[in-house]
């Protein structure tokens, strides 16, 4: 640290300080409902017998760990580029710890709220709420043909078959064992990731357009970026998934979905109703109508209670409050397609490649862009195919420029397609 200059190497020392404070701050973990709930639920649902279910949380004490972020946000220095970072950073985390101190109550419900906004935000731009833009992929993928699906896209395999089939591919993309595939019969999502690990649900059904998305989201966003963060001398704590960096992180997987053709409609909508479903908890449904919402979706029992599950992570479960983390995906996507656009537009491409240099907001890719230039922030080690490929990335962008500048309402008449 001492090839750095002095603000720098205080900045570090209160990231470091940081880093240490944040390590029992496990949200997710801590959040997540205890095993066996789902089967309980089911076999009495499977009997006509619908019950709440009832969550015990421990009763946590984060005030030393509050007490440490204040005292870091208050030393940093607001007018650097670290500075402001830590600032930023340490108040999440505060807000995060306040959060766990809160499990069962519907101050968890105003916390989340805090740290991942609402359904009923605009999108970036001032554009439709977010729920707005889930209720249009709802319509869309229930209006749309099932017929025309391939019979690939009805096959699914199991998580056992995907485990070796991920474990292939990111032992090929490494030329060794960086990342290990397992299998967790506790996990709420159907996949989480981590810098070196990999989970799939055991028992969860995967379909192929699943393994390519997981492969693209999980792995190569989720993943390369951990792994990246762990890389950095200065900011060890570009590893760690703070809460503030949420938004830009599923965004940008999501993104790495849409852009390598690894998203389908169906996994749009899934998305979309869980989105709906935070808003119907935030007006009242309690986990019963949720579950049945999901049930009345299309989903299985199992998919719909793991549905329900991450909606009521944290909260009660009677209605009126959500965990609304499940909002930031469409809001997270629309702002770093936005994000990426214009950074072609203004010749800035360089930043979509830094923004896999550990897990930071798209604001934070901007204010370290002079960190980068003089070397005090690494660029990624590990990037994925599709942004390493910037010819191909610049054509996608340049030609999503340009037809954004098409009018729909212009051109379509009466239901009927345009002439050539």
């Amino acid at each position: 640290m001492t090839d750095f200059a002095p603000e720098i190497a205080h900045h570090a020392a209160l990231d470091a300080r940081m880093v240490a404070a944040a390590k029992d701050v496990r949200l997710l973990a801590l959040v997540s409902w205890p095993a066996g709930q789902e089967a309980a639920f089911l076999a009495d649902f499977a009997r006509g017998v619908v019950k709440l279910p009832h969550i015990e949380y421990p009763s946590l004490d984060f005030s030393a760990t509050r007490t440490e972020m204040e005292a870091i946000a208050a030393a940093a220095d607001p007018h650097h580029p670290l500075g402001q970072y830590l600032i930023d950073s340490a108040r999440s985390w505060s807000r995060a710890a306040a959060l766990c101190e809160s499990l069962g109550t519907a101050a968890v419900c105003e916390h989340s709220i805090e740290l991942f906004g609402r359904p009923d935000e605009p999108l970036p731009g001032d554009g439709p709420t977010t729920r707005e833009a889930a209720q249009h992929f709802i319509s869309i993928a229930d209006e749309l043909d099932h017929e025309l699906m391939s019979p690939a896209e009805h096959v699914t395999i199991s998580a056992t078959a995907l485990q070796l089939q991920l474990q292939r591919e990111l032992d090929d993309y490494f030329d060794g064992r960086v990342i290990s595939v397992e299998l967790d019969p506790d996990l709420i999502a159907k996949a989480a990731a981590g810098a070196t690990r990999i989970r799939l649900r055991h028992g969860a059904a995967f379909s192929d357009y699943d393994r390519h998305q997981l492969l693209q989201h999980e792995a190569f966003v989720h993943s390369l970026t951990a792994l990246n963060g762990r890389e950095q001398p200065v900011l060890p704590s570009l590893a760690l998934s703070s809460p503030r960096i949420t938004a830009t992180q599923e965004g940008l997987a999501t993104f790495a979905e849409q852009i390598t053709g690894s998203i389908d409609i169906g996994r749009m909508k899934r998305i979309s109703l869980r989105i709906e479903a935070v808003a119907m908890a935030l007006s009242g449904a309690d986990f019963i109508e949720v579950f049945r919402y999901f049930l009345a979706a299309g989903q299985t029992p199992e998919d719909s209670f793991a549905s329900a599950q991450r909606v009521f992570r944290g909260v009660p479960t009677t209605g009126g409050h959500a965990f609304t983390k499940d909002t930031v995906y469409l809001r997270g996507l629309v702002g770093v397609h936005t994000f990426f656009r214009w950074a072609l537009r203004d010749g800035k491409l360089q930043l979509c490649r830094w923004l896999f240099a550990g897990k930071m907001t798209l604001t934070d890719v901007q204010r370290f862009e002079p960190l980068f230039a003089d070397g005090v922030i690494k660029p990624a080690r590990w990037l994925p195919h599709w942004v390493a490929r910037a010819n191909g990335l610049a054509g996608m962008l340049a030609f999503s420029l340009f037809a954004n500048r098409i009018r729909l309402d212009k051109i379509v008449v009466d239901g009927k397609a345009p002439e050539l």
